[in-house]
């Protein structure tokens, strides 16, 4: 929100689907009159829409605040949370009236179709976006119904507004156990899974029993319900014990004669035993499960496969005989089926790397097939694990490297990987051809790709360095900025590794200085000028040329190249540097504000004045390293270095990436897990009966237009700016304020400048906080703006120490606490 005002509809109105009177503005006749435009912004144009300003201009930048307008999103309801987005409804107590009206006409209840279509019209509703949770008694009493397809949606509507309406959906218990023990077992599971889907407290004392009653019913698909019920109940008694006897029951049902009801049985106890390191497989668990192994379909088989990876043969022939059991899984359609077939064999297989590499050897021809999907997900996950393999076998695919040429209509992240591929892939053989199709990609309309192509060629230079280096020259001719930056880029590292490659690359120097534009394609040049400069007829006068614009140059590292190129060629060509150096000195010691660059410049001064000799001993050092090429190249790895990885998201991200990220993970988790027990205790009577402590709703609930009144009217109660250093996550900002029962009406999406979000929560005693905070990435701050419905003092400092805790858990900087309990600027004057 940024002005007082408000959103002004005008004449263009059409009547909602359902009718009752109910209008929705029209997109042809708004007028964006003040601060809540974003309410206004999916009926925009695409041209206009997130640029929408105060006023009615729909051109220039957006004022900071005004949430869609810059970049905002509005959050999903509970309804349609995770199944797409949906605009907000205007005026949607008229139509959830008439719902309520059409549900108790006994008219309509006589009608078994029409009244199904009605209870289907409030689904289609709920999807859509619109609350309907109002209408939660007259859907329980629909669930009184022998019609399955009716039971399906009334229990879909249940588990979704549970969390909203706990209390009613307590009434509901009694229904569902009713279902229970209907005679239908598609209505026992039904009902059973519906059941264990409810998210309210107290729930786990009702579906007990029915859980175990489930466990042991003759229809399968009850005891598959049943099953996955028993890992729900125990997530949501939290750190309660495992309950043993049900463990042991679920061990049992692992000889169940349904083979889904097995599989369920696996990832069950690996839910419930996940602290105890998940399921064991033994011997005979191992055996049974790869006896079964044909009676599942490829989901299930893949499951079992990732748990038959923690079985260990005792023997050399049981492990032959588990491999010839599952030797036709290698051939099997499924990419997961292969992909968890081929792990296994590596793992099991770990003492016999001959085994191993006939194992990748079957393995080829699948995942090919893999690597050239039409989906482009499962072609990168391909891709990844095909890298995997050339760590050990870099040759492993040379027969088909016309596999990995880039298509056109590819996205770019499936072409790098392809790129990175067909260079390892190079022999004496295909150089030439990977070489010229590598040469196509240099022009390509994308920089990035470009570039990227550029630099693969200069890593085959490495072995080839005689074509390479043609086809390098080559590519200075097109005289573009981001070539000739990406080849004086490959020609740093190729003279450094390739020192027989450095008067080819000198004579190809004169003339790039005019085409590089970027800080590292200058710095490349200036450093290839300061260490070959002897070898450079006009070195001296290009460098002279980025002395002359130094003042220009933003970019600290090419100043520091600068300074030391400037200095390693006065060495060796002391009469054409000599002015040039003394004027580059000057300004670094003089002018320059840099104090990084000032330094340097007082070093290089203070060395030259201890004489030439000392500087060629400290500045002067070696030209090129042949020998990091081999430190530097590819080598063999075992196939046990990397088996453990395969068939996991680690070859996509890396490992290092993938350590942090599990680090972040766990402590974002602890942290949350946290700030939910403090919550809880704040929440607790029993902690305190302070008056001035703030106890928020856990369900409290404000329609956009209700947030639009209250803050166009309500004026800023305390306004704090602390320092903010991060890029913001919506999600996890989310996920942590839902924590503490702070709810988002609006929030900005990831790389949104500003970024912002908009906040409300209800006290129990009824007071409500409307909170905005605005992220400038420009200046590093967060500022947080709270107005109070109801003011009290203390709830409003109590409540701001909430948002606090909340932003320091997430990362904030030490100061933050101290800052959001400061006095407050401003007050209510009511």
């Amino acid at each position: 929100p940024a002005g007082r005002g408000g959103v002004s509809l005008g004449q263009g109105r059409s009547p909602r689907p359902g009718g009752g009177g109910d209008q929705r503005p029209s997109g042809g006749h708004i007028q964006l009159g003040g601060e809540w435009a974003v309410w206004a912004a999916p009926l925009l144009s695409p041209e206009t829409r997130g640029r929408a300003r105060p006023g009615g201009s729909s051109g220039g930048q957006c004022r900071r605040t005004g949430p869609r307008a810059c970049g905002l999103t509005v959050p999903l309801s509970p309804a349609t949370r995770g199944r797409g987005r949906a605009m907000p409804y205007y005026g949607s107590e008229d139509t959830v009236k008439e719902l309520r009206r059409a549900l108790a006409n006994p008219g309509l209840q006589a009608d078994k179709l029409r009244y199904r279509n009605l209870v289907l019209k409030v689904i289609r509703y709920m999807s859509q976006g619109l609350d309907v949770s109002a209408l939660f008694m007259e859907m329980v009493k629909a669930s009184a119904t022998v019609d399955v397809v009716q039971k399906k949606l009334v229990y879909l509507y249940m588990c979704t507004y549970a969390a909203l309406k706990p209390n009613l959906a307590l009434l509901a218990i009694n229904t569902l156990r009713k279902d229970n023990t209907d005679p239908n077992p598609m209505v026992r599971g039904l009902a059973l899974r519906s059941m264990c889907s409810l998210r309210m407290p107290g729930i786990s004392e009702y579906i007990q029993q029915p859980v175990l009653n489930g466990l042991r019913d003759k229809a399968s698909y009850v005891r598959r319900a049943a099953v996955l019920g028993c890992a729900k109940m125990q997530t949501l008694q939290g750190d309660a014990e495992v309950d043993g006897a049900m463990v042991n029951e679920l061990y049992a049902m692992l000889r169940d004669p349904d083979p889904i009801v097995m599989v369920n049985c696996l990832r069950a106890l690996e839910e419930i035993l996940k602290r105890e390191g998940g399921v064991v497989i033994n011997k005979p668990i191992a055996h049974h499960l790869l006896n079964r192994m044909k009676d599942l379909d490829h989901w299930g088989q893949s499951e079992v496969l990732t748990f038959l990876v923690r079985y260990k043969p005792r023997s050399e022939d049981e492990m032959f005989a588990i491999l010839n059991i599952l030797d036709g899984f290698l051939k099997s359609s499924q990419p997961n089926v292969v992909m968890a077939t081929t792990k296994l064999f590596l793992l099991l297989a770990e003492n016999f790397p001959n085994v191993q590499t006939d194992v990748l050897e079957r393995i080829k021809g699948p995942l090919l097939t893999i690597c050239t999907s039409e989906c482009y997900e499962l072609c990168f996950l391909g891709l990844c694990h095909a890298r995997e393999i050339l760590r050990s076998s870099p040759g492993h695919f040379s027969g088909h490297y016309k596999k990995f040429y880039c298509t056109y209509s590819e996205p770019n992240y499936i072409k790098y990987q392809k790129m990175e591929i067909l260079r390892d892939l190079v022999n004496d053989e295909n150089v030439q051809q990977i070489l010229e199709e590598l040469q196509t990609y240099c022009t390509d309309v994308s920089v990035e790709l470009a570039q990227m192509a550029i630099l693969n060629i200069g890593r085959i230079a490495r072995m080839y360095s005689e074509k390479c280096v043609v086809i390098l020259k080559g590519l200075l001719g097109l005289k573009q900025g981001h070539v000739t930056s990406a080849v004086i880029q490959t020609f740093c590292d190729l003279v450094w590794l390739c020192p027989q490659c450095t008067e080819t690359v000198c004579e190809a120097l004169p003339g790039c200085e005019e085409y590089i534009k970027d800080s590292e394609g200058k710095q490349a040049l200036i450093w290839l000028l300061g260490v070959h400069g002897m070898q450079v007829p006009n070195a001296p006068y290009v460098l002279e040329e980025f002395v002359d614009n130094v003042k220009m140059e933003t970019s600290a590292i090419v100043k520091l190249e600068l300074l030391t190129a400037m200095v390693r060629l006065f060495v060796t060509r002391p009469a054409e540097c000599q002015d040039i150096l003394g004027r580059l000195l000057h300004y670094a010691i003089e002018e320059e504000l840099d104090m990084v660059v000032r330094d340097r410049g007082l070093l290089y001064y203070r060395l030259l004045q201890q004489g030439v000799e000392h500087v060629k001993q400290i500045v002067c050092g070696p030209r090129s390293d042949p020998s990091l090429g081999v430190i530097s190249g590819q080598a063999n790895e075992a196939v046990n270095g990397w088996a453990k990885d395969f068939n996991t998201l680690i070859p996509v991200y890396g490992q290092e990436h993938w350590n942090r990220m599990m680090a972040q993970k766990e402590s974002s988790f602890g942290n949350l897990q946290l700030l939910a027990i403090n919550s809880e205790m704040d929440s607790n009577p029993e902690h305190g009966e302070d008056s001035g402590s703030v106890r928020l709703e856990s369900s409290a609930q404000l329609s956009p237009e209700q947030f639009e009144e209250y803050w166009t009217c309500l004026e800023d109660a305390k306004v704090v700016t602390v320092d903010w250093h991060k890029n913001p996550c919506p999600e996890a900002i989310q996920a942590a304020f839902q924590t503490v029962h702070i709810q988002s009406i609006a929030i900005s999406r990831a790389g949104v400048h500003p970024w912002k979000a908009y906040l409300f929560a209800r006290n129990e005693t009824g007071s409500l906080f409307l909170t905005e905070l605005f992220i400038d990435t420009g200046r590093k701050s967060l500022q947080i703006t709270v107005k109070q419905k109801n003011t009290s003092e203390e709830l409003l400092n109590s409540f701001t120490a909430v948002v606090g805790s909340v932003i320091q858990t997430l990362g904030e900087t030490e100061d933050l606490e101290n800052a959001l309990l400061a006095t407050q600027e401003q007050h209510c004057p009511h």
